[in-house]
């Protein structure tokens, strides 16, 4: 399966989000999975990457040109596809990949995860979101989709468009499991 990682680009992080993100590049490539990224050397994507190859895994970087600069991209991707915006970066994520896991980060990484999540719930994509809440990160968005679950803004179902895991493991199964059903 290729799965497309979203997360953070930071340097400036705990290192339990560093050491969980590159534990589920290493498991991803284990399992014999390939990851789909942002293309980022730093951060959580760069830790996941690092993991994946620890473990033999390829990877496909996906970024607009504008972020080829020193130090900023990953340079040991099996491949690269440089966009002209972010716009065609995500789209060409959303196309390319079979599964999307959504690691702790920042406004891009709720934005892509949040439109992939949309997508589902609209039916214009059929492939399995999950997001790695480590360290409790995700707990405040869970909370917030509860209460717009609560409060009719949502739909109860749209519980059933994804999962939430605090463990690595659980969420390559529920991946797994999805992708079979499909």
């Amino acid at each position: 399966m290729k799965i497309c990682v979203y997360g953070s680009s930071s340097p400036l992080l705990d290192k339990v989000f560093y050491d969980e993100a590159f534990k589920l590049g290493r498991e991803m490539a284990q399992r014999g999975h390939s990851l789909i990224f942002g293309g980022g050397e730093n951060g959580l994507m760069g830790a996941c990457v690092r993991g994946l190859e620890s473990a033999g895994g390829k990877s496909l970087g996906v970024a607009p040109r504008f972020f080829d600069r020193p130090g900023i991209l990953h340079k040991g991707c099996d491949q690269f596809i440089f966009t002209e915006d972010m716009s065609e970066r995500k789209n060409i994520m959303e196309r390319e990949a079979d599964a999307f896991i959504a690691v702790p980060g920042g406004l891009g990484t709720f934005e892509e995860l949040l439109q992939a999540l949309t997508l589902t719930q609209l039916s214009q994509m059929d492939k399995p979101v999950a997001i790695l809440n480590t360290d409790g990160y995700y707990d405040a968005l869970s909370a917030l989709i509860d209460q717009a679950i609560a409060r009719k803004f949502a739909d109860g179902s749209v519980r059933e468009i994804f999962g939430v895991f605090g463990d690595t493991e659980e969420l390559l199964n529920y991946l797994e499991g999805k992708q079979k059903e499909r």
